[in-house]
């Protein structure tokens, strides 16, 4: 290193005073040094916050006077001032020990880069990444032509009456052999949704996100959408779980811990909750209204308006501060093939052993309650609801399913269109209430684990009557509008 290279960040008079407070206040033991702990304090950092105050005691309050006195003398957030810092450090050194040519004019790569980010060309570029990513390869290949393929030729036609016949003989006994083979099966419905219809939706999605993700536009996709996230109360920032929950719904709860403020990741978590599609979901729906562009439009169209609006009006209500936005925009550049197929290989083995088990259970559960006759009475009490939105009662037992997985649920749906038990306007209606149902098992405990019992509890108890209400509104509108789909 060179003699005169900076050898230490310097935050400003006001921040490295606080800092020195802080430390000569810090009595408890810590993994880290008393620097880096008062450090975290000044940035803002929730973790260390806890265990600061459980470790110092009345010490505490003092701490927090001297962050309040600390901030007071700046405009923005000191987490914000200190990464300034601590860029500015970084370019002092680089412009010490690195020589480079300078550039002449503005690269191609650049150029891009700032079109993607720019409102007027940037929600171009975005529709048409959504089109061919999500509703063509996903959508039309992912849900269409693979589960066409697997789900039909091989399940349907060779495999599952294969598993029928060979369990008949092995299992005589009517009610143990359903376990398996039944309606309910664990093989004829439970791994035939998990490997036939799901899996090729999620595994096409996979490939779309880590093309996405190792080009670089994600973090653009962030600052083109930060103005319109204000709008919810979010910032840009929220742009990776929101992503990330067309995926899962259930990883993207867990990654809304990059929210700076309790009140993002509850406005976050409650919108993954209602309006964002697992992509089980988004591909089975694209598959199913793919044919009819006038019934997909009416999908989308619904979803983005409940997504804004429940978004603006918990901003509203949910108390908290706003928090400013500011991200590392990395360079644009092509994607690596290896990159793309080693996280695609990562997210395809968690789904396989994360996810495919829940199928197992879930198969279980309502084969358990099928033989019962507990989900008879469920079945029964869901049909006058499912006929006041204009559905025919056999949703109520998709309805029922999609509780235990979304991507259940979603399977389904397109079993009963496949079997000509709905279209049209109804089936516009299911898709966007099955939408926005109850978040399913799995997401509901990551919720009580990220969010707590009470928060998880009034965003189920809000998302389950809101989503048949739009339901109802929906069919109303669609019918008194005389639209025929």
């Amino acid at each position: 290193m060179l003699k005169d290279a900076p050898k230490q960040i310097v935050y400003g008079a006001a921040i490295e005073s606080a800092i020195d407070s802080i430390q000569k206040l810090l009595a408890g033991n810590y993994a880290v040094s008393k620097k880096a702990i008062a450090i975290l304090l000044l940035q803002g950092d929730t973790e260390i916050a806890d265990k600061v105050k459980a470790r110092e005691g009345d010490h505490f309050e003092r701490i927090t006077e001297i962050i309040s006195q600390a901030q007071s003398g700046y405009g923005q957030e000191l987490s914000y001032v200190m990464a300034m810092s601590r860029q500015q450090h970084a370019r002092d050194i680089l412009a010490k020990t690195v020589v480079s040519q300078p550039k002449i004019g503005k690269g191609f790569a650049e150029r891009l880069s700032r079109i993607t980010m720019h409102p007027v060309t940037g929600i171009p570029i975005l529709i048409a990444v959504l089109y061919v990513g999500l509703y063509w390869f996903v959508g039309v290949f992912g849900a269409g032509t693979l589960v066409g393929l697997l789900e039909e030729n091989l399940f349907q036609d060779w495999l599952n009456p294969l598993l029928l016949d060979a369990f008949e003989w092995l299992i005589p006994v009517d009610w143990l052999r359903n376990l398996f083979v039944g309606e309910f099966g664990i093989f004829t419905m439970g791994l035939t949704y998990a490997f036939a219809i799901i899996l090729p939706i999620v595994g096409t999605f996979f490939i779309v996100f880590s093309i996405i993700e190792d080009s670089g536009y994600l973090p653009r996709l962030a600052m083109l959408l930060d103005r319109i996230f204000k709008k919810i109360g979010l910032s840009g920032r929220a742009v990776i779980p929101m992503v990330l929950g067309l995926g899962c719904d259930t990883m993207a709860t867990i990654v809304t811990r990059t929210q700076e403020t309790k009140r993002e990741r509850i406005i976050t978590t409650l919108l993954l909750a209602l309006a964002i599609p697992c992509s089980a979901q988004l591909g089975v729906i694209l598959g199913i209204l793919s044919t009819n562009g006038m019934a997909l439009l009416i999908w989308i169209i619904t979803m983005l308006f409940v997504l804004l609006l429940i978004g603006y009006l918990a901003s509203k209500v949910i108390p908290g501060k706003k928090t400013n936005f500011y991200m590392e925009i990395p360079p644009l550049r092509l994607p690596r093939l290896s990159n793309v197929l080693a996280k695609t290989y990562a997210r395809l083995q968690w789904y396989l052993k994360e996810v495919v088990p829940f199928f197992v259970l879930a198969s279980f559960v309502l084969w358990l309650g099928d033989l019962t006759g507990v989900f008879d009475y469920v079945i029964k009490g869901l049909e006058p609801i499912v006929r006041g939105i204009g559905l025919p009662n056999e949703t109520s037992e998709v309805f029922l399913i999609g509780f235990f997985r979304r991507d259940f649920g979603a399977a389904g749906l397109y079993t009963m269109v496949e079997d000509g038990l709905i279209a049209g306007v109804p089936l516009v209606v299911a898709a966007v209430t099955l939408t926005l149902f109850v978040p399913c098992i799995a997401q509901f405990l990551v919720m009580i684990k990220e969010r707590g019992k009470k928060v998880a509890l009034a965003i189920t108890a809000f998302v389950f009557p809101f989503a048949f209400f739009v339901g109802f509104l929906l069919n109303t509108i669609l019918n008194a509008l005389g639209i025929k789909l």
